[in-house]
């Protein structure tokens, strides 16, 4: 409780400040959710390079920072440029992997493990960088609201699954991978999702953003966040089940794991970064 009273004040203010705070905020979360998925691989088997993985994580979202403030403070082709910092991570982990693994330390498996760990945190949470910048929000308002419009709907979906779950769940989802979860649940989760998202576009991104989505894109944007959340959320299970570890770490008091708050907006950032420019319109007048 104590973390989330301290916490979720302070990330709002980061985030609404921006630019270098926020950057710098993304690449401490990368860092230490680096740090946990290369534990996670050890465990499991998998060498990763961690000491150029970690560093590398951190850097992804300061990169994207410089390269806002290099086009007079937007972010144009955010994807492509993305695109090429994850090609340009992979080149050097793999040049590093040379001297670091050599024939018989497994080159293939380490630069793999490695490399995806920098693009599963520092390149997924750089997407947050680039929704903070999208090119339809207009200042700090809108810039924070664009931001929180996915975070606040992966709260959400979490919450209702959690909810339904408990209370109506009979059918098992995936019950290899989690157990707990049911096809209830699930479904629970993607509808309270949908209503969050009306209710967000209606109450907050109209008003602050003048921004907002018609009731189709309303839906399958809800649709879309809920379905990447549970994703998220399986795919962490799905490696720490492999590597035979229950939390990610016990860095956050009460909370487990970097990993364990943040893997399903790992995976939400960059569908609703993704999803976004083509549905959202702008407030209609009046409003």
């Amino acid at each position: 409780m104590l973390v989330a009273l301290v916490g979720i004040p302070l990330a709002l203010a980061i985030i609404w400040l921006g630019d270098a705070a926020l950057a710098g905020l993304l690449g401490i979360i990368a860092a230490l959710g680096a740090w946990e998925y290369y534990r996670i691989a050890g465990a499991g088997g998998t060498p990763a390079l961690a000491r150029v993985g970690i560093p590398l994580a951190a850097a992804v979202p300061l990169v994207v920072h410089a390269h806002y403030l290099g086009y007079t403070r937007h972010i144009p082709n955010a994807r492509a440029f993305l695109l090429t910092v994850g090609v340009v991570v992979a080149l050097l982990v793999f040049a590093a992997a040379i001297w670091a693994r050599g024939v018989g330390g497994r080159p293939l498996a380490s630069v793999a493990a490695t490399v995806f760990g920098v693009i599963y945190t520092g390149g997924a949470l750089s997407y947050g960088y680039a929704l903070r910048y999208h090119d339809y929000a207009v200042g700090d308002a809108a810039g924070t609201a664009l931001f929180m419009f996915p975070v606040l709907l992966t709260w959400a979906q979490d919450t209702g699954a959690y909810a339904v779950g408990r209370t109506m769940g009979r059918r098992k989802l995936i019950p290899g991978v989690s157990p707990g979860k049911t096809v209830e649940g699930a479904i629970g989760g993607i509808a309270i999702t949908v209503l969050a998202s009306w209710l967000y576009v209606r109450c907050v991104l109209v008003p602050y953003a003048q921004l907002g989505l018609d009731v189709a894109s309303i839906i399958l944007f809800g649709i879309a966040v809920s379905i990447a959340a549970q994703v998220g959320d399986l795919a962490e299970s799905l490696i720490k089940r492999e590597a035979g570890v229950k939390d990610s770490s016990r860095i956050i008091p009460g909370h487990g794991g970097v990993l364990d708050r943040f893997d399903s907006l790992l995976f939400v950032l960059p569908v609703a970064y993704l999803m976004l420019g083509p549905l959202l319109l702008p407030a209609p007048s009046g409003r």
